[in-house]
């Protein structure tokens, strides 16, 4: 009988401990350093010139708007388009940043259906024909 009453409680410990879930608790500066790795390969993907519109918040509610005109490991430059006035920027200062930048996918993407809507209006009395 207690055979079976060890071997229960081995079954019971067993089922308990599969469902055991390990919680990985980051501390609040591994948070910012991960997300401010975000931003910099987001801002790094949007690159940099006057195509490379952003809208950056920071951390201390300023918001900057205008774009990229220099980005390199430890932060990046935010040109005013109608000012002018240029503004560095490191990583973690930033809470947010949103560019207005379409992907080169985006672009052939893009090319490639306006081609075929003029070939189609060019060749649409051929089609028609048959």
């Amino acid at each position: 009988m207690s055979k079976r009453i060890v071997a229960l409680v081995l079954v019971w410990v067993l089922f308990n401990l599969a469902g055991v879930i390990v919680a990985h608790a980051d501390s609040k500066e591994e948070k910012q350093a991960l997300f401010a790795e975000k931003v910099k390969a987001s801002v790094l993907k949007l690159g940099t010139g006057e195509t490379a519109q952003v809208k950056v918040q920071l951390r201390d509610k300023t918001k900057l708007e205008g774009y990229i005109s220099a980005a390199d490991e430890d932060g990046f430059t935010v040109t005013n388009s109608k000012t002018g006035v240029a503004t560095s920027v490191v990583y973690p200062q930033v809470k947010s940043v949103k560019g207005n930048n379409l992907s080169t996918g985006a672009k052939i993407a893009i090319g490639i259906g306006i081609a075929a809507v003029i070939l189609v209006l060019i060749f649409k009395d051929h089609i028609v024909a048959y």
